[in-house]
């Protein structure tokens, strides 16, 4: 009788140990997912859900920022936060609304509004300096072989900045400095990633043209096609394809000395398939009358500043934009060109939303469902990079990557990653300031 008891107090014992840490790992999996900050537009709510035992509490809101509406959800604590004005506010996630959790950040800001693209845009970037994009032995006049770049410690992906002091317009430019200078040891100023360095080289007498040559492959220019993500009527500025332009040889990212956008037409569309990216071909046009200047090339796309005001035929009008947190898995469209330069409006379905502390290029999954863009394109497509995604009237973010194994399906960049490289404000300092007073 007494093992039995003793059994039956270990199996007692086990399932209360099993219970607690299944209650442990959900109150902190709950505490992971509740946001540190979070913007919210003047004039729109934002709900914001959690489980018992923890609780949302409101601090003490001395300049009247929020106010806090129970939704009385079963088994939720669902607090509707309704803003009153500009400004910021902290709120807490309690344990049995007692102990204090962790803070969240509230702050209510003017909307943004911009046009929405979908434009298919030609891109022309002139890099800083050169890349070096190969290294290759020379035969010297003397019949023996010479590798001056490899030997200087020159490495593939090393941009040529400045070359005794002058500095480098392009890769022509390299050629006349080498060759005015003859066999004299040169300096040059080279940016390998984030870091300078100085690197002393001698020219070689080439026996094939007698040219005096460093052993160098050198790149200063691309160009492409991608897709507009906006335009900010405020400012003039507009984003693009939503991730980095980088080297073809190299992978990458080059940096922008100068370059344009100008206007492209589709010419063709190769249909991705399973295992094999599609790709569409764009022809440049009125490359006389280019869409405006390009200045940042990122891992977050490609910005700059238009001439001209920049028109959309399907959203005439500006539209919000919607931070990540109104982002939700369900039904979208995106804005594309896959015939000539006619930009049109495709059903999406985002299926999964990856909420970001930082910005990321895979912020959510989204599938075309599209039947007239499935025939067209079979999906996403290279030079699509850059489609805005716009979910209930709102622009939430860009297509940037296509799934090799599964055209139909890609990732997209949340919006207000480019908004902040193309560095527009999302709020007005000044005011949050003054209502804060």
């Amino acid at each position: 009788m007494l093992q039995i008891d003793r059994k039956k107090r270990l199996i007692s014992l086990c399932l209360a140990a099993v219970f607690m840490t299944a209650f442990y790992v959900f109150v902190v999996k709950e505490i992971v997912q509740f946001p540190n900050e979070l913007k919210i537009f003047e004039g729109e709510s934002q709900s914001l859900n959690i489980k018992f035992p923890l609780k949302i509490m409101s601090e003490d809101d001395k300049n009247h920022i929020l106010r806090l509406v129970d939704l009385d959800k079963k088994d939720t604590n669902s607090i509707q936060l309704s803003p009153l004005k500009l400004g910021k506010t902290n709120i807490q996630l309690k344990f049995l609304g007692i102990v204090p959790i962790k803070n969240l950040t509230v702050e209510v800001i003017p909307k943004v509004k911009v046009i929405p693209g979908g434009q298919s845009i030609g891109v022309r970037l002139n890099t800083k300096g050169v890349l070096i994009v190969g290294l290759e032995e020379i035969e010297g006049i003397d019949g023996k072989k010479y590798n001056p770049g490899y030997h200087a410690g020159l490495n593939i992906g090393d941009s040529i900045l400045e070359i005794n002091n002058e500095k480098v317009r392009d890769a022509e430019h390299v050629t006349n400095i080498i060759n005015s200078n003859k066999n004299k040891k040169l300096y040059l100023k080279i940016k390998r990633g984030e870091r300078f360095i100085n690197v002393e080289i001698t020219p070689v007498k080439s026996a094939e043209d007698g040219e005096y040559r460093l052993g160098l492959w050198v790149r200063d220019k691309t160009a492409g096609v991608g897709t507009l993500t906006f335009y900010h009527p405020d400012t003039m500025k507009f984003g693009a394809l939503g991730h980095a332009i980088t080297d073809i040889d190299t992978g990458l990212l080059l940096s922008v000395n100068s370059g344009e956008v100008i206007k492209s037409r589709v010419a063709s569309v190769q249909q991705g398939k399973r295992g094999k990216p599609g790709e569409i071909k764009g022809i440049f046009y009125e490359t006389s009358k280019p869409i405006g200047n390009l200045e940042k090339n990122t891992h977050f796309g490609i910005y700059g500043r238009a001439y001209e005001e920049i028109q959309n035929p399907i959203y005439r009008q500006p539209i919000d934009i919607g931070f990540q947190s109104q982002v939700k898995e369900g039904k979208a469209t995106i804005l594309t060109t896959v015939d000539s330069d006619e930009v049109q409006e495709y059903e999406v379905y985002i299926e999964k939303v990856n909420y970001q502390k930082n910005p990321g290029i895979k912020s959510m999954i989204i599938r075309v469902t599209d039947q007239r863009l499935l025939e067209k394109s079979g999906g996403i497509v290279q030079g699509m990079s850059g489609s805005p995604i716009i979910q209930d009237g709102k622009l939430v973010g860009a297509v940037t990557h296509v799934f090799v194994h599964d055209p139909t399906k890609g990732y997209g960049l949340f919006i207000e990653w480019m908004l902040h490289e193309c560095g527009i404000e999302l709020y007005n300092h000044r005011q949050i300031a003054n209502n804060a007073q």
